[in-house]
């Protein structure tokens, strides 16, 4: 009997050849890209937040540790399990948001000769050594050495700990395939969070309360860990099988079909060619889960402004800088992608007399609709104060006037295709959408409007620094049909390298 076949999970010597050639496949798909170099600094820059977040984690469990210890004078499992709860969610959030499941990965491996169980196993093999799904062991680890250390646990009790801490965390990884795959289940998620936190917020209920009198028991008897622990391998299990059912390229890898229905809305109309493009957009949304992502993504942003109660976004403009986002999270999340959103049949429609200038100026009005909504919505922020109102008020008309020409102008050099038959959820499909010309437009979008509105108001005062901004704002609304020709010429420019990468993909 070989070693490989030793293995609990029934590894052969001919799976392990073929994960073999799964991870050759990926080293040559990484160093054959057209893509290379910028895929190399897209990896550098991810290393860079993985390490802050590492930093993060790891910084959180010493902190946990000794301040239940010298400042709750409880001890540090207590609290652990008081917290573990929404520890728990937002483990399970970050899993939802930042986790991209590689669909379009295996997308090509199902018209060759390789077995589904296979192809699963590697999927979710590759969702497992995902960044997302292992990083609370930087948590985790350091914390269970300061208990055995200096926390006076017994190894077993800890061990305990850290397998209980260990199968339900990674079960979010499992809970995450099936909220990637089901709306209805994503939905029903999310309003179930929004309630509970409510009922905490009105002092109905106490998720510390709740979650301590849940995780303390588990963490405290040694015993228990098996159910956790069981649960996160049937749910593996089950996981294995979804992902198995469902690779068939007309079935799960594909968006769901629906009986065709005419959508259509019949004032857009009156603004002929440029009316049918806003119509297109609005199906788009509608109908595509990553068009959707954008959307809801534009709609989260709203709460950026929350921030404002952290320490450093005290200053006028970093205030900006929030209402930047706030108003205008849609524009970025959106506009960048254009016009990859109409990739899957950009080509055909360079191929028609389609107005140039006509379909960018219905992808603009739908970027000042979407924006002056959001400047309605977040008149909440009154409530803090008038004045952080007027300051995203004020950002707000920069993104009307500015910023909503500069995203579009991003669309431009950012030539990386939606696939909108894909199940991914995030609106860059997976895909690496690092561009210099697009970073280097961050500068008038994000810094000019702060230091403007900063200096100003340093200068001549509040109510000079929101008319700056206004005026920055009305000057650009005016001279749009100027930008249009600018803009229009850019997008002819790079007409012929968008249709070759679009063709490439």
């Amino acid at each position: 009997m070989t070693v490989t076949k030793a293995f609990s999970f029934g590894l052969t010597q001919k799976h392990l050849s073929m994960i073999m050639k799964f991870l050759g496949l990926e080293w040559k798909s990484f160093f054959r890209s057209p893509q290379f170099g910028a895929g190399i600094l897209m990896k550098l820059g991810m290393l860079v937040i993985y390490i802050n977040l590492a930093a993060v984690f790891l910084g959180a469990a010493f902190v946990l540790f000794f301040y239940s210890r010298q400042e709750a004078h409880v001890h540090p499992l207590v609290m652990f399990s008081r917290f573990f709860l929404l520890y728990w969610v937002a483990d399970l959030l970050m899993k939802y948001f930042g986790q991209q499941l590689p669909a379009n990965n295996i997308k090509p491996l199902l018209t060759l000769n390789i077995p589904k169980s296979s192809i699963a196993g590697y999927t979710l093999g590759k969702i497992l050594v995902s960044f997302f799904s292992w990083s609370f062991l930087l948590f985790i680890v350091p914390f269970s050495i300061l208990l055995l250390a200096q926390g006076g646990e017994s190894f077993a009790g800890v061990a305990a700990m850290f397998l209980t801490t260990f199968s339900l965390l990674f079960i979010n990884t499992f809970i995450n395939v099936f909220l990637n795959k089901s709306d209805r289940v994503m939905y029903t998620f999310f309003a179930l969070l929004i309630a509970v936190a409510a009922l905490h917020y009105f002092k109905v209920i106490s998720i510390p309360g709740i979650s301590q009198s849940i995780f303390l028991p588990l963490f405290t008897r040694s015993w228990l860990f098996v159910i956790p622990l069981v649960a996160m391998l049937v749910m593996g299990y089950f996981t294995y099988r979804f992902i198995r059912e469902n690779l068939y390229l007309d079935r799960g890898l594909e968006m769901k079909t629906a009986a065709g229905r005419t959508e259509n809305i019949a004032f857009l109309n009156r603004f002929g060619t440029m009316g049918t493009f806003i119509n297109n957009d609005i199906r788009l949304i509608r109908r595509s889960k990553a068009a959707r992502s954008a959307l809801m993504g534009g709609f989260a942003f709203l709460f950026y402004g929350l921030l404002i109660k952290s320490q450093g976004y005290d200053a006028s403009f970093m205030q900006v800088f929030l209402g930047i986002f706030v108003t205008g999270g849609f524009n970025f999340m959106f506009g960048q992608r254009v016009p990859a959103w109409d990739s899957s049949y950009y080509p055909l429609m360079m191929t028609q007399n389609v107005p140039y200038r006509d379909f960018l100026k219905a992808k603009w009005w739908l970027f000042v609709l979407v924006t002056f909504v959001s400047m309605i919505l977040a008149v909440g922020y009154a409530f803090f104060s008038w004045e952080f109102y007027f300051t995203i008020f004020a950002a707000g008309l920069y993104n009307l006037g500015v910023n909503s020409y500069l995203t579009l102008l991003a669309g431009a050099f950012n030539k990386k295709p939606i696939d909108l038959n894909s199940t991914s959820k995030g609106f860059t499909g997976g895909q690496n959408n690092f561009n210099l010309k697009v970073m280097l437009l961050l500068i008038p979008q994000l810094v000019l409007p702060m230091a403007v509105f900063g200096g100003v108001k340093y200068l001549l005062g509040m109510s000079a620094a929101v008319v700056s901004l206004a005026v920055l704002g009305l000057i650009g609304f005016l001279l749009r049909d100027r930008i249009f020709d600018q803009i229009v010429r850019i997008y002819r420019t790079e007409k012929y390298s968008t249709l070759a990468a679009f063709k490439k993909n």
